[in-house]
């Protein structure tokens, strides 16, 4: 297998890198190139996904190194009223969290439905499913991704290509403490309304997708998987 992570420099899309570095060739992509030096690959692209010019020479990378399992992973999170988003803030956060993962995929379908296997996993997020208030740029596209698995689920199970998104919840990421800082809420305040009191770990999402990827799960796709410690069940 030829496999390509977004957002693969920290976090949920290091983790998931360094997961399947026996499951083949694994390409990983993002804007830090000293953190991609540190990861071992079988190569790494340099690349802002917010930039148009440097998205498609990834698409022609993703079609060089005939990538037939895409792990689109990269994703970006603003905390704010939708009375104080500006159309630059916008632009970037669709830009990086639905278009691209949508045109890269577009540059990898070719060779999957060639060789009739392919694995697409996004990785979106449980404001995708149930809405986060001040985050609507992050929950509108992460919702986005959920309708796009579907849509291309049905039109590539003919060809053996799997399509599914991971939603996960707080996860112990540097994103994740992140947006807490931004919110008004304090770390417990938000581990108390979660049903396991606790944050996931960006191995557990990796452990699916390693799973998701492999023939045991030929048969998932279109779905829409949580991995949130019960968050989305209700408190």
């Amino acid at each position: 297998m030829n496999i390509l992570v977004t957002g693969a420099s920290k976090g949920i899309g290091k983790a998931i890198a360094q997961s399947l570095n026996n499951y083949g060739n694994i390409y990983i992509t993002a804007r830090n190139e000293q953190a991609l030096k540190e990861i071992k690959c079988a190569g790494y692209f340099l690349c802002d996904l917010a930039d148009e010019n440097e998205l498609q020479k990834l698409g022609d990378f993703i079609e060089e190194k005939q990538i037939d399992v895409l792990v689109n992973n990269a994703g970006e999170y603003i905390y704010c009223g939708i009375d104080e988003v500006r159309l630059p803030e916008l632009n970037h956060i669709l830009s990086v969290d639905l278009k691209a993962p949508i045109y890269l995929a577009n540059r990898a379908v070719p060779y999957m439905k060639h060789q009739n296997f392919g694995r697409i996993i996004n990785i979106g997020s449980i404001s995708g499913v149930m809405g986060e208030a001040y985050a609507s740029l992050y929950s509108a596209s992460k919702a986005g991704l959920i309708g796009f698995t579907k849509a291309t689920a049905l039109e590539l199970a003919q060809y053996g290509i799997t399509v599914n998104t991971i939603n996960p919840g707080w996860v112990d990421t540097e994103l994740g403490k992140n947006s807490i800082e931004d919110s008004e809420f304090t770390q417990d305040e938000i581990i108390e309304c979660i049903p396991q009191k606790r944050f996931v770990s960006p191995n557990e999402v990796a452990g699916l997708v390693k799973y998701l990827i492999s023939e045991d799960a030929k048969g998932i796709t279109g779905q829409s998987i949580n991995l949130c410690a019960g968050l989305s069940v209700g408190i």
